[in-house]
């Protein structure tokens, strides 16, 4: 037989041996990695055939390592380690151990999109401090990054010259109805005027934005009820008292008894990341931008959630 050639060993066959010892199944195992429960059976077989020897044995119970096996799980966790310490080293040159990074962002930015990115940004900097500060206004935000008062910032596109900018998503807005309504499609604005509506406060930004999306259709809103948070509105709505406009993403979670209706004209909000062009940033910043981007690039491969259209970023 063969020696093993460890140029050809992988860290993806390393790292899903040593999943499977701490999960104690192949299913598991994936799940833990984030894979297809094949491609970790894959990683397993190949280390197998490079090594010449059997790790684990297979079985209703799980995966049970041999006593090789053993040995080897424990070398391929030295190896993991020695790893991380040599990021580690990489990020204390870079100045990624300490550090804070600075968001400015509208409510349902930082409800909806932030915390997954943060999650995973944590793990991997855990020294790096997360402050949000959640603005009224998409003009707050760019203020804040003009300021100096935010590093990142989270706004409608197209925004500035001055900014950098990337598109993160794209998100519609609904009509959103009581229970009781009986909407028919495809709905009109004269279906739209037997509501009486209730829209946030003519100073907030998405209101703003809507209504120059709805000037170009020659359309014109005018709300008998006046409430600035979203939640209100949908409990409004909700008890029948009237109906709304409102950005899928913002509404979410939509209350199970309204009725949603597309508008007679489809419109949506450009969302974007913005940071100051020519700024010097931190490079906690930097590092933070690459994983925002990691995973809303990953979000493109799943089936977008209810109201959102994933856009370049």
């Amino acid at each position: 037989m063969a020696k093993a050639d460890p140029h050809r060993l992988k860290l993806s066959q390393l790292r899903a041996l040593v999943a499977i010892a701490d999960q104690g199944s192949f299913s598991d195992a994936a799940l833990h990695m984030e894979l297809s429960q094949s491609a970790v059976s894959h990683a397993i077989a190949t280390l197998e055939d490079e090594l010449g020897v059997l790790l684990l044995n297979r079985g209703r119970q799980g995966a049970v390592l041999t006593p090789v096996g053993e040995q080897i799980t424990e070398e391929a966790r030295q190896v993991l380690r020695s790893l991380s310490n040599l990021c580690n080293r990489a990020d204390e040159a870079k100045g990624l151990q300490t550090g804070e990074v600075r968001i400015a962002a509208f409510r349902s930015v930082a409800t909806h999109i932030l915390p997954e990115v943060i999650r995973q940004f944590r793990q991997q900097y855990p020294g790096v401090t997360i402050a949000i500060d959640e603005k009224s206004h998409y003009e707050m935000v760019e203020s804040d990054l003009r300021q100096g008062r935010a590093d990142v910032g989270f706004t409608y596109l197209p925004t500035r010259d001055e900014f950098e900018q990337w598109e993160l998503l794209r998100d519609r807005y609904i009509m959103l109805l009581p229970p009781s309504a009986q909407p028919t499609a495809p709905f009109t604005w004269e279906d739209l005027a037997a509501y009486p509506l209730i829209l946030t406060p003519s100073d907030d930004g998405d209101r703003q934005y809507l209504d120059r999306l709805l000037h170009r259709w020659g359309q014109q809103l005018q709300p008998a009820y006046v409430v600035r948070e979203d939640s209100t509105i949908l409990s409004m709505v909700e008890r029948g008292l009237g109906a709304t406009i409102m950005a899928a993403l913002a509404a979410e979670p939509i209350p199970p008894e309204l009725r949603v209706a597309e508008l007679p004209q489809p419109l949506e909000r450009v969302i974007g990341v913005i940071v100051l062009r020519d700024a010097l940033l931190p490079p906690p910043v930097y590092a933070f931008l690459e994983r925002l981007k990691a995973v809303w690039l990953k979000s493109r491969a799943a089936q977008p959630a209810p109201g959102l259209v994933v856009g370049n970023s």
